[in-house]
This record gives structure tokens, sequence and C-alpha cells, in this order.
């Protein structure tokens, strides 16, 4: 496997591709890192082509593999694994959090296990695997690491609305309803919501560009912890 900078070679052996040294440490720079760098490049154009590939690749396997389902079924199975934070559960499977390049404001704000960043990110190594190793070894990783996702049924549902699943099973273990507190950060142009939610002895949050993405965010780990799945 091609030599990667210091500190990313357990990355890239637990992704399992041969990705470009010079593309890897891209795809792990945020954009906080590289404003303090004297504006080097970050990973967001990275993260733009991750997006798509981490979308077709998922939407192609769901349509050639579950040919009975209807177009709604197949949504819900691709909401499961594309989210923010489904992403961003890949993303602590394989602890994508200790090695990114970020800023000292991120870094002391807990940065590293922020959904968004997590999420991000992980579209941006996808992109690199696109370009460095090909569009079938890309697809491969992306299938491998979601399979978890995708494997668990009820997750379907829980994706598609987060708040209501989460509701329903507080109620079956007899605990306390979820509660919901939001705060926001940043200027308006580009704010960023955190939300908490309380369920019984459960704390959890998540973020969002809006206050519903994030307690959506939020619920969702949330049901996942109460169901045993985090």
């Amino acid at each position: 496997m091609t030599e990667v900078p210091r500190g990313t070679r357990p990355l890239a052996e637990t992704l399992g591709v041969d990705i470009a040294p010079e593309l890897l440490e891209l795809a792990l720079t945020h954009r906080s890192y590289a404003y303090e760098h004297g504006g080097i490049p970050h990973n967001e154009r990275l993260e733009f082509l991750g997006d798509s590939v981490l979308g077709q690749a998922v939407t192609v396997m769901l349509f050639t593999t579950l040919p009975d389902l209807d177009e709604g079924a197949l949504a819900k199975r691709r909401a499961s694994v594309v989210s923010t934070t489904a992403l961003a559960e890949v993303a602590r499977t394989i602890g994508l959090g200790q090695h990114l390049l970020l800023g000292r404001g991120e870094e002391q704000t807990g940065g590293r296990d922020k959904d968004s960043i997590l999420a991000d990110t992980m579209e941006a190594v996808i992109g690199a695997t696109y370009l460095s190793a090909g569009s079938e070894a890309a697809t491969e990783m992306v299938l491998r690491l979601t399979e978890p996702l995708l494997a668990d049924p009820e997750r379907y549902g829980a994706a598609m609305d987060p708040k209501t699943s989460l509701q329903e099973l507080a109620a079956r273990l007899g605990t306390t309803p979820p509660r919901y507190s939001v705060d926001s950060t940043g200027p308006d142009h580009d704010r960023l919501f955190t939300a908490t939610v309380v369920v019984g002895e459960v704390s959890t949050t998540g973020e969002g560009t809006s206050k519903k993405a994030a307690e959506m965010a939020a619920a969702l780990r949330a049901w996942q912890v109460l169901g045993g799945r985090d």
C-alpha cells in the first residue's frame, strides 16, 4: 500500500484502500485548519465529490439488490446511510476523528466528535478514494463501511422520522418522553444548531443547519443508544 503521511497510516490500513498520501491528507484537512495555516487547500471540494460517489454507490446497490421495493422504501434505506448522523456513525467506527486536521477553535469545542465535521470528512475520504483508486474501489469501500447500517431494518423508519421513532421507543421502554433544547452559533448566513435531547437517563446531542435537522440528529442518536445500537 502507498505510504501515507505520519499519523494517517492506521486510517489507511483500516480503510483497506490504496489512497494517494496527498489526497488522504487533503481529505482530513478541515477549513478551520486551512485558514490558520495560510489558506492552504481544504477538503470541501473532495466532500462535494464524495457526496455524489456515496449517493450513487448506495442507490445502485439498493436498486439492483432489492427489485421488489418501491421508490419510497428504497428512499428510506438510502436515507439510513447517507444522512449526516449515519455518516458520522460510520466515521466513528473507523476512528476518523483522531486523524482530523482541525483549527484551534474546532479543537477546543469538540470538533473531533461533531457529527457535521465527521460526516463531511467521511465524504471527503470517499472522494479521495475515488480519485486515487477509482470508481470500483470507492464503491467497494462505501458498501463495506455502510453494510452494518443497512443490515438493521429498524433504522429505516428511524432515519426518516427519528423524533417519532424515539418517542415510540421511549413509550415502549416506559421512560420519560424526549425533551429537547437547542442552541445556535455562528452568523445568520452560516448558523450551526446544536440540539440536546434527554430521555430518561440518556442524553445525546446532534447538529444541523436548522433547528429541525439538529433535533432529528439528536433523536436518532438517542434512539440508537436506547435501542442498544450505539
